[in-house]
């Protein structure tokens, strides 16, 4: 009898502020920076001011985090999905 895979219920109240963090190369231009703020803001409008970005120590790689006042879990699903499609996205959180 073969089990049946499910994923962790989780319980989220909405509206709720939600963070998301896109790791992706460093580029002195900031188009990694620009390119996942325009994603978010396909699935919600996002200002300037949730968005905030770190340099590794190194500097080869970045992290933008954007913070969100999300509605519903679709949308939570749906900015993550888009981020999926952001060139030269390394890792999401």
């Amino acid at each position: 009898m073969a089990e049946e895979l499910s994923t962790p219920a989780v319980t989220l109240e909405f509206p709720n502020d939600f963070m998301f963090k896109a790791f992706g190369a460093n580029d002195a231009a900031g188009e990694f920076e620009a390119a996942v703020l325009q994603a978010v803001n396909t699935v919600l409008s996002v200002s300037l001011d949730a968005v905030k970005s770190r340099v590794s120590a190194q500097g080869s790689y970045c992290c933008v985090s954007v913070l969100v006042r999300v509605g519903s879990m679709e949308q939570i699903e749906a900015i993550y999905t888009a981020l999926r499609r952001v060139e030269g996205l390394k890792f999401l959180l």
